[in-house]
């Protein structure tokens, strides 16, 4: 299995195949709209804006599992993205990303690149990089803020 053998669910419910990305540079972000972190909402757009055009997708999958930081519907978490941080990249079904009823994507992004706790992901806003080939080449931890990792991402495009 690689990355592109997972569907996901569009906030409408509809099935999104990651084989839609290929060829893109993807940045996957496990976030919540009242966290510490985020914030970081406004760094993700900036890289969005700036490398969108050049093959970066970001993928954000508001996760409720942290805190209860995520309490919203979907459709209130973009909302408060959109008239909050002006989020224009591409916002997915509230997921869990550790344990029972974990997501498959995320099983499978853990299996690729552990973390400081091994498999689960510790906090919202980890990110996962994947080049244009589908290899998940970095994960990050929450206090990386996007500004940190530009310079990656400018090398996988």
């Amino acid at each position: 299995m690689n990355i592109y053998d997972y569907s996901v669910k569009a906030q409408d419910g509809s099935e999104v195949s990651l084989a839609d990305y290929q060829g893109k540079v993807l940045l996957i972000v496990n976030t919540a709209t009242g966290c510490g972190f985020t914030p970081q909402y406004d760094g993700l757009q900036d890289l969005y804006e700036k490398y969108q055009s050049q093959g970066l997708e970001i993928l954000d999958f508001p996760c409720n599992q942290f805190g209860h930081q995520a309490p919203g519907s979907d459709e209130e978490i973009t909302d408060f993205c959109q008239s909050r941080y002006g989020v224009t990249f591409r916002q997915f079904k509230k997921i869990n990303v550790n344990g029972d009823g974990e997501e498959p994507l995320y099983t499978f992004l853990k299996s690729q690149k552990k973390g400081v706790m091994g498999n689960n992901i510790k906090w919202n806003f980890t990110k996962f990089l994947v080049d244009r080939k589908g290899n998940v080449v970095e994960r990050f931890a929450p206090t990386v803020t996007p500004e940190k990792i530009e310079e990656q991402i400018k090398k996988l495009l």
